[in-house]
C-alpha cells in the first residue's frame, strides 16, 4: 500500500522559513498529482499547495490565495519525495500540515475527498 510519511515541522518565529518533505517508497507517487493540506485548531482541514504529474521533467502548480508567493511546491518521483518551501511565515499558518496523494494526475484538486493517501502530519508552530 502506499504510505506517506512528513517531517521538517517545528516551532519558528513570524517572518522565518521553514522546509517540509514527504517521503514514500518506491513508486508510491506514480503519476499521481500531490498536494499539502494543513489543519489549525479547531478548524476544517485545508488545501494549502498541489503538484500535478505531466512528465519527469514537467508539472503544474497551484496555491491557495493566503500562501500565494511565500510558499513553494515541488516534486522528485525518483526519490518519490515532495517539499514545501514556506518562507515569510505567519501565525496564521501554524497548523499540522499533511501530505496527501491525489485520485487524479493532470487535475490537482482541492476538496480533502479527492485525496485517498495522507500522511500523519507534521506540526508547524509559528511565533511572534
Amino acid at each position: 500500500q502506499v504510505q506517506l510519511v512528513e517531517s521538517g515541522g517545528g516551532v519558528v518565529q513570524a517572518g522565518d522559513s521553514l522546509g517540509l518533505s514527504c517521503a514514500a517508497s518506491e513508486g508510491a507517487f506514480g503519476t499521481y498529482a500531490m498536494a499539502w493540506f494543513r489543519q489549525a485548531p479547531g478548524k476544517e482541514r485545508e488545501f494549502v499547495a498541489g503538484i500535478s504529474w505531466i512528465d519527469p521533467n514537467t508539472y503544474y502548480a497551484d496555491y491557495t490565495d493566503s500562501v500565494k508567493g511565500r510558499f513553494t511546491i515541488s516534486r522528485d518521483n525518483r526519490r518519490n519525495t515532495m517539499w514545501l518551501q514556506m518562507n515569510s511565515l505567519k501565525l496564521d499558518d501554524t497548523a499540522v500540515y499533511y501530505c496527501a496523494r491525489s485520485m487524479f494526475s493532470r487535475n490537482i484538486g482541492r476538496r480533502v475527498d479527492e485525496y485517498d493517501y495522507w500522511g500523519q502530519g507534521t506540526q508547524v508552530t509559528v511565533s511572534s
